[in-house]
């Protein structure tokens, strides 16, 4: 065995916990072994299609046991997962095909005249599998039915052939603004970086040797319920450290629904929770709250932490948890595809966060200058988050973008996405968000992810972006648009009010839209040129002249 490779670690795991439960979803409960033979015969079918090592295989998938299968198969022939939006339209896919040099795609029914119109730009595409999903759309052209091909395949693993930590893993991001790129991974990078190393604590000690996975795994296998799609690298990112620890994995049906989730909290005995941010966060305490007022409230017991990564939960949220489930830990974690996991914040009833996300950060993680340099603790000076050590090789086909990301410095190779922050004297890095967000008005810097943490607090606010348009006077002027709680009405007097607590005036909206829905990422992340189109094209708003 060379280095770490997914798969071999996974079938490491796998031998060691066969008759454990490994995946819960709507159609299908698996064992380790179970999950292990399905993956095998999609890979002995593949293969039997021709695709080789290095091959990209596309997933436009819903959450289920099909996308870890269809992972676990390409790492098994040394080929590359691809993850696929489900909400891109037409050209957005067919860029991404093209841009990921797509031979095979793996896809939900539901997606098929999307996949059909998207693949007559890009003829190297030339294998499809169309996995059922309880619609009727119509599949795309040429698709080959899943389950059919997997009943016809081999169950038994391929051969291991020169299988090693330097097989490719590629995390395709759109970010918030842009076409999507691929940032590209050695699969042992990825597994320190991002899934946890073969540490079940998460506490930083991690495995010396691949065998050494098995003696960490746990008597009895935790339970993670992931809520966000796993299109979205950062779910992959903790499936897979509750794979690699001998846990069992469950996913729910169809679109986020708060009370199924709490249903399956209690049938499945989950003890984590993975969100991302306040758009799960409040409908599950409303559930939850609704619930209890109802006297018929959720068996929670065995919930130990509700872990959310991709947006930060506001204080509002996290006390609200911490009041309705007072022994829960409550955690922000932080990362990105260019990073993996850097940093979380577990939070503490009552402290005062500040209006800035603060995050205790791994030692390979640090703010730095413009010189490169660490950022002194306590300056307030502004830099760029930064990690070193288990870092991405780059983008894929993109050495402009990668030279642009990746800086050495003392002859170590640093990894700065974009994100800037500051440090606090106790080494806390302070996030005050990425640079292309930035706002100038009348030559202050404005953070959106700043303005919004306060603003989330708002009695009226349920929901809240923040960007900036162009403005005659100021350069640019910082605009909110606010999601209201049911039933209020905010008003840019109220909200200027309030943000004064926390905030320098010139950081506070001079505008206000209001609109029934902020639009979100599947994964709940900010939708930023979204945001910006709202502003500019409110029929209504209210300005501060």
């Amino acid at each position: 065995m060379a280095g770490f490779n997914l798969a071999d670690l996974f079938e490491l795991v796998a031998d060691a916990v066969p008759d454990r439960g490994a995946v819960v979803d709507p159609r299908r409960r698996l064992s380790y072994a179970e999950l292990d033979a399905r993956a095998n015969r999609l890979a002995a079918h593949l293969k039997k299609q021709g695709l080789a090592p290095g091959d990209h295989i596309g997933l436009q998938l819903l959450n289920g046991s099909e996308y870890l299968e269809g992972m676990l198969a390409a790492f098994k022939l040394r080929a590359v997962p691809i993850n696929v939006n489900y909400r891109y339209v037409e050209a957005e896919l067919a860029y991404l095909f093209d841009d990921a040099d797509l031979v095979a795609l793996i896809y939900s029914r539901q997606f098929g005249s999307r996949v059909a119109a998207a693949r007559e730009a890009v003829p190297k595409l030339q294998h499809l599998l169309v996995v059922d999903d309880g619609t009727q759309a119509q599949a795309a052209p040429d698709s080959g039915e899943y389950e059919a091909a997997l009943a016809a395949a081999d169950p038994n693993r391929p051969p291991n052939t020169d299988r090693s930590g330097d097989d490719r893993y590629i995390a395709y991001t759109g970010g918030t603004t842009g076409m999507p790129k691929g940032v590209v991974w050695r699969q042992e990078d990825m597994f320190f970086a991002a899934m946890g190393g073969g540490d079940v604590y998460q506490s930083g000690n991690f495995i010396v040797t691949p065998a050494e996975i098995v003696e960490r795994i746990p008597d009895v296998g935790g339970v993670t319920l992931t809520t966000p799609p796993l299109m979205h690298v950062s779910a992959q990112w903790g499936v897979y450290h509750a794979l690699f620890s001998g846990g069992k994995v469950v996913f729910a049906s169809g679109n986020f629904d708060a009370e199924q989730i709490w249903r399956l909290v209690a049938e499945e005995k989950v003890n984590i929770l993975t969100i991302v941010g306040d758009a799960m966060a409040r409908p599950l305490a409303d559930a939850f709250t609704a619930s209890a007022n109802a006297d018929r409230p959720y068996e929670v017991s065995s919930l130990i932490v509700i872990g959310s990564g991709g947006a930060v939960l506001s204080t509002a949220s996290k006390e609200r948890f911490a009041q309705l489930l007072p022994n829960l830990m409550i955690v922000d974690g932080f990362g990105s595809s260019e990073t993996g996991v850097v940093g979380n914040k577990m939070h503490v009833a009552g402290a005062d966060p500040g209006a800035s996300p603060r995050f205790s950060v791994n030692a390979q993680t640090d703010v730095l200058d413009d010189a490169g340099r660490p950022v002194q603790r306590g300056s307030g000076a502004v830099g760029r988050l930064a990690r070193r050590g288990h870092v991405p090789l780059g983008y894929y086909k993109d050495a402009e973008k990668t030279a642009a990301t990746f800086l050495e410095v003392d002859g170590e190779r640093w990894v700065l996405p974009g994100d800037l922050a500051t440090v606090d004297a106790d080494g806390t890095v302070v996030l005050l968000g990425r640079g292309s967000q930035l706002i100038n008005t009348g030559g202050e810097k404005v953070y959106p992810e700043e303005v919004e943490t306060v603003l989330r607090a708002h009695p009226d606010v349920f929901d809240v972006l923040v960007t900036g348009v162009p403005d005659d006077h100021w350069g640019q002027r910082v605009v909110a648009i606010v999601q209201p709680n049911p039933g209020a009405s905010p008003t840019l007097g109220s909200i200027r009010e309030h943000g004064r607590t926390a905030l320098a005036g010139f950081k506070l909206p001079r505008e206000l839209v209001v609109v029934d829905r902020v639009e979100r990422t599947p994964a709940g992340k900010a939708d930023y040129r979204w945001a910006r189109r709202a502003a500019e094209q409110a029929g209504d708003s209210q300005r501060l002249e």
